[in-house]
């Protein structure tokens, strides 16, 4: 597989796991939901991920065009990561997040800036 090939694949994938964010509330909200659950945050949290998975399912057909969206999900993906990590720092009640959305987050933000980088060898630049 190409590497431009494998950067629009984890860019779908990213955009996909954006968008399942709010359902994975409801499959397993040990691992993405807070406490004290708060559904208006959680809806609120919920429509920004989507929108950002569809805009990344969008850039996919044409990553080299979109790199600041993708340069800017995995540097929210990371920060966000850090945030909740340092909650889980100070309630360890909430320690499965580390293996549920933490993990989640930065497997995402690693793998976007991995392949990208990756893919700037190919020899095309953006416009």
């Amino acid at each position: 597989m190409s590497r431009e090939r494998l950067l629009r694949a984890t860019v779908v994938v990213a955009g996909v796991g954006f968008v399942a964010v709010y359902p994975m509330t409801k499959l397993w909200p040990a691992g993405f939901r807070w406490q004290p659950h708060q559904s208006e945050y959680e809806h609120m949290i919920a429509a920004i991920c989507v929108v950002l998975g569809l805009f990344l399912l969008r850039a996919a057909r044409d990553p080299y065009r979109h790199l600041s969206l993708i340069w800017f999900t995995v540097w929210s993906s990371l920060a966000h990561a850090a945030v909740m990590a340092g909650h889980v720092a100070v309630d360890p009640q909430e320690w499965v997040h580390l293996v549920g959305d933490v993990a989640g987050l930065l497997i995402i933000g690693i793998a976007l800036a991995a392949f990208t980088l990756m893919a700037r060898g190919t020899g095309r630049r953006s416009p």
